[in-house]
C-alpha cells in the first residue's frame, strides 16, 4: 500500500514530497503571541516547525490544513514490535499544542515476540502459529494456559499476554516458550516461511527446539482525540492512524482493524479538508489572519551544540525501563506512583537540555517519548478499574468508569 501510494504521488504534479525533515512542533496562536491553554476555545493550527536534516536549520511550513499520521509510541517500552521511529511524536506535539488526548492507558502488548535481548524492534511471532497448534510452555515445560482461560492458547491477546507475564514473574524468567515441535514441518514452513527462516538464523530449529517468546508493546489504542471525520480539537488539524483515537478500537483493538481504520479516516480527512480550502472563514470572530511573515522564526539564541549524547541515550534507557517495569501489561497503584515520580525527574532534566542545546531528532524523540510516557501513566492512574488492555491488580474485575479519560 505504501509503495503504491508513493508511486502514485510521483505522477501527480500538485504533490510535493518534502524529505529529510523532522517535525518539531505545531504552530498555533501561541506562536503569534496569544495565550493558549487547554481551556482556550478555537485553537487553530497554521502549520509546523521542521528541522531540515540536510541544512540543520529550522524552517516553517505554513498550511491551511495539517494532518498528523505519525504512528505509534512503542519505543516508550524496552521491548516493542514497533520500528525505531515510533516515538509518539504526533501525540506529544498535539498535547503541547493543548489538543485533546484520550485513552493513552490502553497499550496493547503482543504476547509472542521472539525473545532477543537488545534487538529493536522485536521480531513478531504471529498468533496464527498458536492458531495452527503452537503451545505455550513455561521453563518447566508445562502448558500453562489452561490455568488462565478455558480457551487455553487460543484465548484473546490480552489474556495470553497477562498469563505469560505472570508465568515469567512467578518463575523469575525473562521469557516462556512456544512449542511447535509437534507440528508438521512442511506445513509450518509453507504457512510461516519468514518465521522459520528467522528462527534458523538465530540457531532455533522449530522441529527440534522451542521458540523463546515474551510479550512486547505493540499498539496504542488511545491518542489524539478525533471525531468521525478525523478532526482534532484544534482547528485545521487532523489525525489518522495509530496516533489518533477515533473511538473505533475502544479499550482493546481487534487484529488488523488498525489498517482499515487508517485507510477510512485518512480518506475522510481528505474529504473534510476540501471544505477548509473551499470556504473562507475570515468572517469568523475567532479568525486570526496568518502568513509565513507573521510566524516568528525559530529562536535558538543562547543554545549550544550538545556535547554528550550519553545524556540523551541514558535517559531513553531509563524511560523504557520505567515504562516496562511499572506501566506494562499489569499495573498497580504503587508502580504507577513510582513511575510518575521518576518521569517527573526525567522531564525536568530533558527540558533543561532542550532549552540549553540545539535541537536534534534524538533529543526531540526523547522529549516526545517522555510526554507520551507521562500521558500513559496519568491515564492509567485516573482509571480506577480494570478494562481491556488496562489491568490494575488493585481494581481486579471492577468496571465502574464508562467514559473516556481525556488529558
Amino acid at each position: 500500500m505504501e509503495r503504491a501510494l508513493l508511486q502514485a504521488m510521483q505522477t501527480l504534479p500538485n504533490i510535493s514530497l518534502i524529505n529529510h525533515c523532522f517535525v518539531i512542533d505545531l504552530i498555533t496562536q501561541h506562536h503569534l503571541g496569544y495565550l493558549v491553554t487547554k481551556s482556550t476555545l478555537n485553537i487553530r493550527c497554521y502549520g509546523v516547525y521542521v528541522l531540515n536534516l540536510e541544512s540543520n536549520e529550522i524552517e516553517k511550513i505554513i498550511s491551511k490544513v495539517t494532518v498528523l499520521a505519525t504512528g505509534g509510541n512503542g519505543q516508550a517500552y524496552r521491548t516493542t514490535t514497533n520500528p525505531i521511529i515510533a516515538t509518539g511524536d504526533g501525540v506529544a506535539m498535539a498535547y503541547r499544542a493543548k489538543g485533546r488526548i484520550e485513552n493513552m492507558e490502553f497499550i496493547q502488548f503482543h504476547p509472542t515476540a521472539l525473545f532477543q535481548p537488545g534487538e529493536s524492534p522485536s521480531f513478531l511471532i504471529t498468533e496464527a502459529v498458536r492458531g495452527d497448534g503452537g503451545i505455550l510452555r513455561n521453563k518447566f515445560g508445562e502448558a500453562f494456559m489452561e490455568r488462565y482461560d478455558e480457551r487455553r492458547d487460543l484465548a484473546p491477546r490480552d489474556i495470553v499476554a497477562r498469563a505469560i507475564d505472570n508465568e515469567m514473574k512467578k518463575n523469575g524468567t525473562e521469557h516462556v516458550y512456544l512449542d511447535c515441535r509437534h507440528m508438521p514441518l512442511e506445513k509450518f514452513i509453507h504457512h510461516f516461511p519468514n518465521i522459520y527462516q528467522k528462527c534458523l538464523s538465530v540457531g532455533i530449529d522449530v522441529s527440534k527446539d522451542m521458540i523463546p517468546v515474551a510479550p512486547a508493546a505493540h499498539y496504542s489504542c488511545g491518542g489524539i482525540k478525533t471525531d468521525e471525520f478525523a478532526r482534532t480539537s484544534i482547528k485545521n488539524l487532523y489525525a489518522c492512524g495509530e496516533c489518533a483515537s477515533t473511538g473505533l478500537h475502544g479499550a482493546n483493538r481487534l487484529a488488523s482493524n488498525s489498517l482499515l481504520e487508517a485507510m477510512v479516516f485518512g480518506h475522510r480527512a481528505y474529504l473534510n479538508s476540501i471544505e477548509i480550502f473551499d470556504n473562507n472563514d475570515a468572517s469568523s470572530p475567532d479568525y486570526i489572519a496568518c502568513s509565513e511573515a507573521d510566524i516568528p522564526d525559530w529562536n535558538a539564541e543562547g543554545t549550544r551544540d550538545p556535547k554528550e549524547m550519553i545524556l540523551i541515550t541514558q535517559s531513553l534507557k531509563e524511560l523504557q525501563q520505567i515504562m516496562s517495569d511499572y506501566v506494562g501489561i499489569v499495573r498497580t497503584n504503587v508502580r504507577l506512583t513510582r513511575a510518575i515520580k521518576r518521569l517527573d525527574l526525567l522531564f525536568e532534566e530533558t527540558e533543561e537540555l532542550y532549552r540549553s542545546t540545539k535541537v536534534s531528532p534524538q533529543l526531540c524523540e526523547l522529549r516526545n517519548l517522555i510526554s507520551v510516557g507521562y500521558l500513559i501513566v496519568k491515564g492509567a492512574s485516573f482509571r480506577k478499574e480494570s478494562r481491556g488492555l488496562h489491568y490494575n491488580t488493585d481494581y481486579p474485575g471492577k468496571s465502574s468508569i464508562k467514559e473516556n479519560i481525556i488529558l
